[in-house]
């Protein structure tokens, strides 16, 4: 994989992780119900994004850095599940919320190019 793709990667994971800071609601709208501590856990995966995508820009933390993302993707796809399956969410054409779920795939497999 190419530099591009690596600090494309990088800045996306740091701009959502701040996202999470400076837009909240929206992440613990998609919380599902059996998740505990909504506030603490849209924090926490948020320090995470932001963590793991300037850890990627280094050589020395690349490899954990992606490994890490991959893990996050795993931990925060219950929450796509949520949205695709829940009525909450129709304000977003179903196939949108359905094709999130398909695309923590390409999340995954574009983070383990740099594993």
């Amino acid at each position: 994989m190419n530099h591009l793709s690596l600090y494309l990667q990088a800045v996306i994971y740091v701009a959502a992780g701040l996202n999470h800071f400076l837009n909240p609601k929206m992440y613990l709208a998609i919380m599902p119900p059996y998740i505990p501590a909504h506030p603490f856990m849209v924090k926490l995966s948020g320090i995470a994004e932001v963590v793991l995508g300037i850890g990627l820009v280094f050589p020395a933390t690349r490899s954990l850095s992606a490994w890490g993302l991959i893990a996050l993707l795993i931990a925060v796809f219950p929450a796509n599940v949520y949205m695709a399956t829940s009525n909450r969410f129709r304000k977003f054409p179903a196939w949108l919320r359905w094709a999130r779920l398909p695309l923590q795939g390409v999340l995954i497999w574009w983070a383990y190019q740099f594993t």
